[in-house]
């Protein structure tokens, strides 16, 4: 089974569980904490997905790394994907499960590329727009791109609106190679 499948049935059965204990917010304020020791702490990614390590000595280490940081149920869930040998998506986990929530709750999380830094009136307007169409609440994050040239993409889910120079040039060159200008 793929991982991207298995992290999406382990964050299912976390989110499951944490929205009847009503601690989805806790729980995700956990992954962050364990996903940010992902991406911040070398040590603990190579430890993580570490085939030589024994499981015991990961259950033991994890404990006294997380206990006290995070909910109990967080413990016992990293601990239990430690046990059945998933601990190496762990972070994919935190990733579904962010998904997931967001999904619940009626979010979209949204990527613009631009060129430039958005203006506040220009994000107001854009969230409008994708709002208006997707009939969920967004939440955009922006990145700036200078390959762009000009202009800017929006993604979110499977649709991309690409109102780049880039683009635009590209829909130009094509029409004249095609003999349509």
């Amino acid at each position: 089974m793929s991982d991207i499948r298995v992290a999406h049935r382990y964050a299912l059965a976390a989110i499951s569980v944490a929205e009847e204990m009503n601690i989805v917010d806790i729980v995700s304020k956990d992954f962050a904490l364990v996903e940010k020791m992902f991406v911040d702490v070398r040590d603990f990614r190579i430890f993580m997905k570490s085939p030589v390590i024994h499981t015991e000595k990961k259950k033991t280490v994890l404990t006294n790394v997380l206990r006290g940081n995070v909910h109990d149920f967080t413990l016992k869930f990293i601990l239990l994907l430690t046990s059945r040998g998933r601990e190496a998506v762990l972070r994919d986990v935190c990733k579904e499960f962010y998904h997931l929530r967001d999904v619940r709750r009626g979010i979209l999380n949204v990527t613009a590329r631009a060129t430039v830094t958005f203006t506040d009136e220009q994000r107001r307007q854009l969230i409008q727009q994708i709002e208006q169409v997707t009939k969920k609440t967004v939440h955009l994050n922006v990145e700036l791109d200078a390959s762009l040239q000009g202009g800017f993409t929006v993604q979110y889910e499977d649709t991309v609106w690409d109102a780049s120079v880039r683009h635009q040039l590209e829909i130009l060159r094509q029409r004249f190679v095609e003999g349509a200008i």
